[in-house]
């Protein structure tokens, strides 16, 4: 009897010996450097030239920001009987003051305005997208730009401000595969500034196995639903400072500049 529960015992304590190590090297395999940085993306200022540094790297982009709506957009004229198509876009001398202080005083701070209609409550939607300034398809639309992100990110952030409408907001992202991902930021039930969060989950992927390894993520446009219940008839909603929290830690291997797509290019436009 002894021997046997002295054997139990040895049996008990070397199993929990492999758990415990076991765990601690699983734990080890998780652990990655990272290098987060904070990149503001756009400001919503109206400006056409959206530039940003990010792990010693310039990025900059020619874009501005469009809009697209659903088939029950109203279409009516204005007290002068123009024509007006919503949406309507424009920027407003206006921003979040939880962002920039509380002070009133003149500043050069300025947000994206939507301003829509539609005929017919229900799901209705509104896109809004970077395109390619002054441009246009066969059909006379602008041609959308999609932002590429750099690193790899972690989490996307914009201020919104809301007028307690039960909307709710989408963002669109498309993976190195060329699949678009959508990805919920929040419901626009609010009053005034709100500050919406939302994470890039797991599995839209941003690594490969072959090299290049890292594949930049394309953001894609931010749609705006409507909900059946609720009045569509005239809304506003607008935006400022959208920004991204991304890993820009790669790591470095003999040979590394031949994984490097604009590196490699040069190489071989050299011949």
């Amino acid at each position: 009897m002894r021997q046997g529960s002295f054997g139990a015992v040895r049996r008990l304590v070397f199993l929990l010996m492999v758990f415990c190590l076991t765990g601690i090297f699983a734990f080890a395999q998780q652990q990655r450097t990272v290098d987060l940085v904070s990149v503001i993306l756009d400001r919503f200022d109206g400006s056409s030239t959206h530039q940003w540094f990010v792990g010693g790297r310039e990025y900059t982009f020619e874009f501005e920001w469009m809009l697209d709506a659903s088939r029950f957009a109203t279409v009516g004229t204005d007290s002068n009987g123009n024509e007006m198509v919503f949406p309507q876009r424009t920027v407003v001398p206006s921003y979040p003051m939880a962002l920039y202080g509380s002070s009133r005083e003149v500043r050069d701070i300025r947000s994206f305005g939507i301003w829509g209609r539609f005929d017919r409550t229900g799901y209705n939607w509104i896109d809004v997208y970077p395109a390619v300034i002054g441009s246009s398809d066969d059909n006379g639309d602008p041609i959308p730009f999609e932002i590429p992100l750099p690193g790899r990110v972690q989490t996307m952030d914009m201020w919104v401000w809301g007028s307690n409408h039960n909307f709710y907001m989408e963002a669109y992202i498309r993976d190195f595969n060329g699949v678009v991902h959508v990805v919920p930021m929040g419901d626009l039930s609010f009053r005034g500034w709100s500050n919406l969060q939302w994470r890039i989950p797991n599995h839209i992927r941003q690594d490969r196995r072959h090299m290049p390894r890292h594949s930049n993520l394309h953001f894609v446009k931010f749609r705006i639903w409507t909900t059946p219940a609720e009045n569509v008839s005239n809304f506003y909603v607008y935006f400022n400072q959208f920004k991204i929290l991304t890993d820009i830690f790669d790591p470095l291997f003999d040979g590394d500049e031949l994984a490097n797509p604009d590196r490699v290019q040069e190489f071989w436009m050299q011949n």
